[in-house]
């Protein structure tokens, strides 16, 4: 996809350049664009003014956590209010409604099975005017999960190892061995940079009263050993792009990887994942309007081999986008 809306080609690059990297010193960047750090700066504060942020994250399966795509039915009078409910949660990270506003879907991270329950067995179950729940496990991410723009045709292209837009460490892979531990520091550390992903070293270091040293020290580790990730939140309307959907997809066993990964290199396509459930693969896909989704299911998605249907449900409005949006 490209198009950029109101944005030229300078802020389409500073935008990939952050999703590459969102750490990346605007030093750094500037010179990659063969722009000045002053030029790129301003550029950088108007895009903030336009909701950029850049958020950090863990990675759930780094660190013994469990991702659950939550479908939920409901009379037309309460999807509102149970949006927003269950936006207040720390837990729940991406929530939209679909479907003439009686479906709304919810991202969920549980730490334990305890946290689990108390939300899909005791909380939902005594919740008014829901018609049905349906809870997915998400046993594999093929792209990032709030990669939800992409900026092509700008001078950073595709990372090594990884999807276009994406980095190469922000997939969970399979064969991962214990999970990573945390101490207090980087406890802190999660916490601080899921409110500001680009928040400096000297803020990080008063918030966990550690040395500047020490929390470098601590950020190495969790990006290199896969427990930290950042992902860049920008509407995808600013780059000319008005309708996002959800794909659920029924693939024959043997080929949901291959098919996962064809549709983390299209670059329609926000995220994508393994799931559970009686469609085996998820995925958000980012249009320009109707006659793009058209021809993505008819000519990509149609002329993957092992997929056997896909149903879609077009987002009406986002509740709630990354864990710090709220």
């Amino acid at each position: 996809m490209t198009g950029s809306g109101s944005l030229d080609a300078l802020e389409l690059g500073l935008l990939q350049a952050l999703q590459l990297d969102g750490r990346a010193a605007l030093s750094r960047i500037a010179q990659r664009l063969g722009a000045s750090e002053r030029t790129v700066g301003r550029r950088y504060g108007r895009l903030r003014t336009m909701g950029l942020r850049v958020v950090g994250q863990p990675v759930p399966a780094r660190l013994g956590m469990t991702r659950w795509l939550l479908r939920v039915h409901c009379t037309p009078d309460a999807a509102g209010a149970v949006a927003r409910a269950l936006a207040r949660r720390p837990d729940t990270s991406w929530i939209s409604l679909a479907s003439g506003g009686t479906e709304l879907y919810c991202a969920l991270t549980s730490a334990t099975p305890h946290e689990r329950d108390a939300l899909l067995l005791e909380k939902l179950p005594r919740t008014p005017h829901l018609t049905d729940v349906g809870a997915h496990c998400l046993l594999r991410l093929f792209t990032d999960v709030t990669s939800t723009w992409y900026a092509d045709g700008v001078p950073f292209g595709r990372p090594p190892g990884g999807a276009r837009g994406v980095p190469a460490t922000a997939p969970e892979h399979p064969g991962r061995s214990e999970p990573l531990a945390l101490d207090a520091t980087d406890r802190v550390l999660l916490a601080e940079l899921a409110k500001d992903g680009r928040a400096g070293l000297p803020e990080l270091a008063a918030a966990t009263g550690r040395s500047s040293s020490s929390v470098q020290r601590h950020l190495e580790r969790l990006r290199t050993q896969g427990a930290l990730g950042f992902s860049v939140d920008f509407a995808p309307r600013h780059l000319g792009y008005d309708l996002m959907t959800h794909l659920w997809l029924r693939v024959a066993p043997g080929e949901v990887s291959a098919v996962g990964r064809a549709l983390a290199a299209h670059p329609e396509i926000a995220f994508a994942a393994a799931t559970t459930g009686p469609h085996n693969l998820v995925a958000t896909g980012v249009f320009r309007g109707a006659h793009d989704l058209h021809h993505y299911l008819d000519h990509r998605v149609g002329s993957l081999p092992g997929v056997r249907s896909v149903e879609t449900a077009p987002i009406l409005r986002e509740v709630k986008r990354l864990v710090a949006g709220g």
